[in-house]
């Protein structure tokens, strides 16, 4: 039981989920005897068959059984300790190493709700390694689940990165949805916490796109010189799957713009807003202004107070008043009508 509560959702290897492809067939399950077997024997065979194997980085063994049984770069190893964690995929020592970022399962519009997933990828194996449960890479796991035919590690490659885009057209379509509802309150005067509900998706989408978008120099150097053993209809998959991205990343820069403008117009709105209030408090300070002097004046207890034995004293001070706030809000009006 205290074994099965340190796994973190994997074996005591750190192993999450283990799959061997032969030629023309599904993937079929894996566990880490079965996967170090391969490793040891299958794969010196040369019988065009491959393996995936997914790891939880979480699980403090995983790593160290990488590095006992499975021949990796430094390159890979130094990409998990490493600051950078923006999406590129570079050759190493006849690997290619990405690095890839996704979105958690529970992924609600936090900054914080996007993870790594790092790969290794040979002619003969994929090793993937993530620390906490990402959208794309689950995606994959039931495609293989499912019965899909892969041929290639390559293969498995460019379909996580398709998944990958298919969950951020999903994101922007979400966005699109909360612009038009913001957009629909704004046009009903109704919009009380949007303003900050936008400030927090364009940040999100800010991160998104700056961690999601492949390094243009790492993918062209590898578009121009692939590996030996990658074929070029993978390297046509791989262009391909990263010209989708480039079209998602292109819809998220023109949605960061739509909530520029949307916030521009909702501060206009409420800038408006401040201004008619300021106006109506101005009008009602200058209207009451004649009134209160006139009547701190002759409330004063001095001697030789005007009026204050004549007949109609009480009704002159009233015209007198009346007089003083009708040229005052005919002043006040007459300048914002002239604004």
């Amino acid at each position: 039981m205290v074994l099965d509560n340190l796994s973190y959702g994997s074996d005591q290897s750190g192993l999450i989920c283990g799959y061997l492809f032969s030629h023309g067939q599904a993937g079929k399950t894996l566990h880490t005897n079965e996967a170090l077997a391969w490793l040891q024997t299958t794969r010196a065979a040369n019988d065009n068959s491959f393996i995936w194997l997914h790891f939880n980085l979480t699980n403090v063994a995983a790593e160290k059984w990488l590095h006992e049984h499975v021949q990796l770069p430094e390159e890979f190893y130094e990409t998990l300790h490493e600051g950078s964690r923006s999406t590129r995929i570079e050759h190493a020592d006849h690997n290619l190493i990405a690095v890839i970022n996704d979105v958690l399962h529970d992924f609600a519009f936090e900054a914080s709700d996007i993870a790594t997933l790092w790969l290794s990828v040979t002619n003969n194996i994929m090793i993937s390694a993530r620390r906490k449960p990402l959208q794309s890479v689950d995606r994959l796991r039931n495609a293989v689940n499912h019965g899909e035919i892969f041929h290639s590690p390559s293969e498995l490659l460019t379909h996580l990165l398709r998944d990958q885009a298919d969950v951020l057209i999903g994101i922007v379509r979400n966005v699109i949805k909360k612009i038009d509802d913001i957009e629909d309150h704004l046009l009903a005067d109704r919009l009380n916490k949007k303003r900050a509900n936008l400030g927090e998706i364009r940040r999100v989408l800010v991160r998104l796109q700056r961690l999601l978008a492949p390094e243009p120099a790492a993918l062209f150097r590898l578009l121009q010189k692939p590996p030996v053993w990658l074929a070029e209809s993978d390297v046509q998959e791989l262009r391909q799957s990263t010209e989708e991205f480039a079209v998602v990343l292109s819809d998220m820069a023109s949605l960061q713009e739509r909530i520029k403008l949307l916030q521009e117009e909702i501060a206009a709105s409420e800038n408006e807003q401040n201004n008619r209030s300021l106006f109506v408090l101005t009008v009602v300070t200058v209207l009451a202004l004649p009134i209160n002097m006139i009547a701190g004046l002759l409330g004063m207890n001095v001697g030789g107070i005007p009026l204050a034995q004549h007949e109609y004293g009480f009704w002159i001070v009233v015209a007198i008043v009346l007089t003083f706030t009708v040229i005052a809000g005919w002043l006040a009006f007459r300048k914002r009508d002239g604004d």
